[in-house]
C-alpha cells in the first residue's frame, strides 16, 4: 500500500520560494509540474518518498514541510548589510545552510579546543568602537605578524591569501574559504549577496569568505572579518559603500583592513604624487596585493579623492574587474585534497582528522563534519594533512 503524506500547499509554495531555484532545476520529465500543481489544489498528495525527494530538491528539512504553516526563520546572525530606512534583506537558503554548517563546525573546535588545553583566540574581543582604526590595524598586524616584508615575499594574490589566512589560523581563528554550499557545485554562493561572514562563541572565532569573489577582494574580506573578531562581532558582511556608510561597524572594520593591508604611510612613500591617476590602481594593487577598489578607498581616505569621484570612478573598477572574472571564469575546482581543507578550514580539518584517529570523535560524527562519506577519502585528506 502506498502510503500519501498531507502537506500544506502555502508550505509547498513556501519551499519553493526559499529554494530560489529556476523552473527548469526544479522540474524535469521524471518530476513534471503538473504533479506539483495536483498537490497545491490538493487533488493528490505526495508518496513518502516524493516529498522527501522535493525536500532535497528545494533543501528543505524534511520536518519543515510536514509542518500547518511556513517556518518564520530568523536570521542567525547579525546582518551588517541592512541599513536602517531600507527593507530588510531575506537570507538565501546557500546562505543560511553555510551559516549552519560553519556553526556546528564551530561547536565542535570549542569543546575541542577546550578538552586540549588550546587557548581562544588571542585577537578576539581586544578593541571597542572607540579604539582608532589605525591602533587597531596595528594591533592585528602585530598578533598576525603581518608586514610590508611578508607581503612582498607572497609573491602573488594567491600566496598572500593563503599566508594571511594560515596566520590567522595560528592565533585560533578558523578561516573556511568556498564559493558553493558543501560540496555541492550546483549551489554556488552568491556574491552580490554577501562577501564574508564571522562566527564567535564565548572566545572561539570562525570566518568565512566567499570563495566565488576574486582572490584580491578576498584578501580584503578576510582582513575585514578579522576586524569583527577584534570587536568580537558576529554578523553577515557585503563591504558595499551603503553598508560601510551608514554601519559603523562596517566603517570600521574597513578601515581597520585597509591600514592594515595598505598602511597610510607607505602608501604616500610608493604614491608620490599629488594627485589622482587612474593608470595607477593596478600597480598599487599589484604592490599592496589588493584589489582596485580597496586602492580606490585608500585614495578617497587619504585625500585623494572626493565620495564623487569615488563612486564614478568605482563603477569604472567594477566593469573592469567583471570582465576579467567572467574571461577567467573561476570555480571552486582543482585538486579535491587541496581545496578540501580550504573550504572546511584547514586548522579545523587537521584537528578533527586528528581527534578521529585518536580515539575522541567517532567516525560518523567526523564524517558527517567533513561531509565526506567514504573511508578512503578521509584516510587519503589525512595522509594529505600530515596527520597520523
Amino acid at each position: 500500500m502506498t502510503v500519501r503524506v498531507e502537506v500544506q500547499p502555502a508550505v509547498l509554495e513556501w519551499a519553493v520560494r526559499r529554494s530560489g531555484r529556476t523552473e527548469g532545476e526544479l522540474w524535469n520529465k521524471s518530476n513534471p509540474r503538473s504533479r506539483f500543481e495536483k498537490w497545491l489544489s490538493g487533488e493528490k498528495h505526495p508518496t513518502y518518498k516524493q516529498l522527501q525527494d522535493f525536500a532535497r530538491r528545494t533543501y528543505t528539512p524534511f520536518g519543515y514541510l510536514l509542518l500547518g504553516e511556513p517556518v518564520d526563520e530568523p536570521k542567525p546572525i547579525a546582518d551588517f548589510r541592512h541599513v536602517a530606512g531600507q527593507e530588510e534583506q531575506q537570507l538565501s537558503v546557500n546562505l543560511l545552510d553555510v551559516i549552519h554548517a560553519c556553526q556546528d563546525r564551530l561547536d565542535w573546535w570549542r569543546t575541542h579546543r577546550q578538552l586540549t588545553g588550546e587557548p581562544a583566540p588571542s585577537i578576539s574581543g581586544v578593541m571597542t568602537l572607540e579604539d582608532k582604526p589605525a591602533v587597531a590595524a596595528a594591533s592585528l598586524a602585530e598578533a598576525l605578524g603581518w608586514s610590508p616584508e611578508v607581503r612582498r615575499s607572497a609573491g602573488s594574490w594567491d600566496n598572500a591569501l593563503a599566508e594571511l589566512r594560515d596566520r590567522a589560523e595560528a592565533v585560533g581563528v578558523l578561516v573556511v574559504i568556498s564559493g558553493v554550499v558543501g560540496a555541492n557545485t550546483s549551489r554556488a554562493l552568491d556574491v552580490d549577496e554577501f562577501r564574508g561572514f564571522a562566527l564567535l562563541e564565548t572566545g572561539d572565532a570562525l570566518v568565512f569568505i566567499n570563495g566565488r569573489d576574486a582572490k584580491a577582494a578576498q584578501i580584503f574580506t578576510l582582513a575585514h572579518e578579522l576586524a569583527h573578531v577584534l570587536l568580537a562581532e558576529q554578523g553577515i558582511s557585503s563591504l558595499e559603500s551603503n553598508s560601510v556608510l551608514n554601519v559603523e561597524t562596517e566603517s570600521w572594520c574597513n578601515s581597520v583592513a585597509a591600514e592594515m593591508l595598505v598602511p597610510g604611510s607607505e602608501f604616500r612613500t610608493v604614491y608620490e604624487r599629488v594627485e589622482f591617476r587612474r593608470e595607477a590602481i593596478s600597480d598599487l594593487a599589484r604592490h599592496f596585493r589588493v584589489s582596485g577598489q580597496v586602492i580606490l578607498g585608500r585614495f578617497r581616505e587619504l585625500g585623494f579623492i572626493d565620495w564623487d569621484t569615488y563612486f564614478a570612478e568605482l563603477v569604472i573598477e567594477r566593469a573592469r574587474v567583471a570582465e576579467i572574472l567572467e574571461s577567467k571564469a573561476e570555480s571552486d575546482g582543482g585538486n579535491f585534497y587541496n581545496s578540501k581543507p580550504v573550504q572546511l578550514s584547514k586548522r579545523f580539518t587537521q584537528e578533527l582528522i586528528g581527534s578521529t584517529l585518536e580515539g575522541h570523535t567517532p567516525y560518523s560524527e567526523a564524517f558527517r563534519l567533513l561531509g565526506v562519506k567514504k573511508a578512503a577519502t578521509f584516510d587519503n585528506l589525512s595522509e594529505k594533512l600530515g596527520v597520523i
